[in-house]
């Protein structure tokens, strides 16, 4: 049996304010089309499908537009909520869904529902979110590590006697995974990850949850999301898993990673403004989203404008000024107690500019804006 092993799809996202919708509509694109090529038996997507529990009408149109592709292409589809879903809304006519191929697994309840696919059997587990389902699970104790314990008992229990591969879908926190700036929290108390050793009697266990492809373990992996969704995933390489699964348990299975397209490149630039407009080999992130730091001493005017002059798509600037004396510690009240309102304002803007004074110019300026209030004041009071 051969799966396509995919999660955090996160559809209807958006990343810095930019809408994410036309990379998901490419990234399902890609995916129907390995479907085709690859001949995979079921597409599993651990988690998240949506980004938000009530997702927009055209985020929607898509998921319901990915699934009747991906099935006409051949697959079935077995797809598990994860913590940014609402698992009622998702679930929604599911067990008229899982006529047509498409199996979703939202609830403690459908733990005893497995999918039964060329011999092969998967359990997809919802994100179990331990003060909602603890008490439907006999009182486990309420933790992550609790709920995922109970639950994986019971699929070992019911997984004993079947003597094909079993796979195990499950949204959460692996101890040993690498978190990028994108996941949610999901620390209960302050303890949300979860050992390994819970899913040993898996063959294959495919994670979703954090957005980085990794390897824990040649049986338990993580396909990370398909699509960059913080500036953190810059150097990650966005896939899924094609998994072919033996055809009894125990036995070798083979993994390899599947690219997915990038729609739009990220991009991170460090330096002194006039260095990177003319730096050449800044040339890739003119077609980038960009996140960009300036480490001028002084500010630039007009900084954002003069730098999307050449990256036309940065999202964000940042200012991190280098070589700067450092200065002496101060209470808030002893630095504001000056002699004047222009040394005030001076301070101020020395302040913002990570230490940089105020020039000859500008102090000027500051000086006749100065003058001109305390004049229109002084004038308010004879009237």
């Amino acid at each position: 049996m051969r799966m396509l092993h995919t999660s955090d799809w996160h559809l209807g996202r958006s990343f810095h304010h930019v809408g994410l919708l036309p990379a998901q509509e490419m990234f399902v694109d890609h995916l129907v089309d390995v479907v085709r090529s690859e001949r995979v038996d079921v597409v599993a997507v651990a988690g998240d499908v949506y980004d938000r529990a009530l997702p927009a009408p055209q985020t929607v149109a898509l998921l319901s537009d990915a699934l009747w592709r991906i099935t006409d292409a051949g697959a079935q589809v077995v797809l598990a909520s994860g913590n940014h879903d609402s698992a009622v809304r998702l679930g929604f006519g599911g067990r008229l869904l899982e006529r047509s191929g498409v199996h979703l697994r939202t609830t403690v309840a459908d733990l005893a529902r497995p999918i039964d696919v060329a011999g092969t059997r998967i359990y997809a587990l919802p994100y179990l979110e331990p003060t909602v389902v603890a008490a439907e699970l006999d009182e486990c104790e309420r933790s992550h590590h609790g709920v995922l314990s109970t639950a994986l008992s019971r699929v070992a229990r019911d997984a004993e006697r079947h003597e094909g591969p079993v796979v195990v879908l499950s949204h959460a926190f692996v101890t040993g995974g690498e978190a990028s700036d994108s996941e949610r929290d999901i620390a209960v108390g302050g303890v949300g990850d979860v050992p390994l050793s819970l899913y040993r009697e898996a063959d294959y266990v495919g994670l979703g949850h954090l957005h980085g492809r990794q390897t824990l373990d040649e049986r338990v992996r993580y396909s990370g999301s398909p699509i960059a969704m913080s500036f953190s995933e810059a150097r990650h390489t966005k896939s899924s898993w094609l998994v072919d699964l033996p055809e009894r348990r125990g036995e070798a299975l083979h993994v390899e990673g599947v690219t997915a397209p990038v729609h739009t490149p990220l991009a991170i630039l460090r330096g002194e403004l006039d260095e990177l407009l003319r730096a050449p080999e800044h040339q890739a992130a003119e077609r980038s989203y960009c996140q960009v730091t300036l480490t001028d001493q002084v500010r630039p005017l007009d900084a954002i404008d003069k730098v999307r002059a050449r990256f036309p798509l940065t999202l964000s600037l940042q200012f991190d000024p280098q070589g700067l004396p450092q200065r002496e510690q101060a209470s808030y009240a002893s630095r504001v107690r000056v002699a004047s309102d222009l040394e005030l304002v001076d301070g101020f803007l020395e302040h913002v500019r990570g230490g940089a004074a105020a020039s000859r110019a500008e102090q000027a300026v500051v000086r006749q804006a100065v003058e001109a209030v305390r004049v229109s004041t002084s004038g308010e009071g004879t009237r």
